[in-house]
């Protein structure tokens, strides 16, 4: 097994068992107080649109929608580990097909596995920070995965060298 192929599935093992391990923290310690806060929210809200208190209902909707947007983003994340994690995995096994010599091979393995880590990451920063870095971490994280993802493609398309 070529090393490229070798970091492809081992990565992916890796990326699939610390995207589960997050899920699992998530759900353990943090998931159910989120949905407290969204749930107690929203019946914030709808106590003060009962008391027709215009201000008290946007104050809990606004609440709402920063606990929403939190709780969304700690999903995606372990969601977008496990399944770029998959993806690696796949790509691994099939990863002998592409037609580029072994140290190209293993710029693209290391570009997909770097991409696959921090497109997750980026959005989990964005938890914490609404702004634009994270989202440039998010978006770098993504264009890796998609140009190499590209570059793997073309590898796979490309013709063998006729044989003299």
């Amino acid at each position: 097994m070529s090393g490229s192929r070798q970091l492809l599935i081992l990565g992916g093992i890796a990326l699939a068992l610390w995207g589960m391990g997050y899920g699992l923290w998530y759900a353990v310690f943090a998931e159910h107080q989120a949905l407290n806060g969204i749930g107690g929210s929203l019946a914030t809200a709808f106590e003060a649109a009962a008391c027709r208190n215009p201000g008290g209902v946007e104050t809990a909707f606004s609440k709402y929608r920063e606990a929403k947007y939190i709780y969304d983003r700690h999903v995606d994340v372990h969601g977008h580990w496990i399944g770029l994690a998959m993806l690696l995995i796949v790509v691994g096994i099939a990863f002998d097909r592409v037609r580029f010599s072994e140290p190209q091979k293993r710029v693209l393995a290391c570009a997909l596995l770097a991409g696959a880590a921090i497109f997750p990451f980026g959005v989990l920063l964005q938890t914490f920070d609404h702004g634009a870095i994270p989202r440039g971490v998010a978006i770098l994280g993504s264009g890796l995965v998609i140009a190499a993802l590209f570059a793997i493609t073309l590898g796979i398309a490309r013709r063998e060298a006729p044989s003299e």
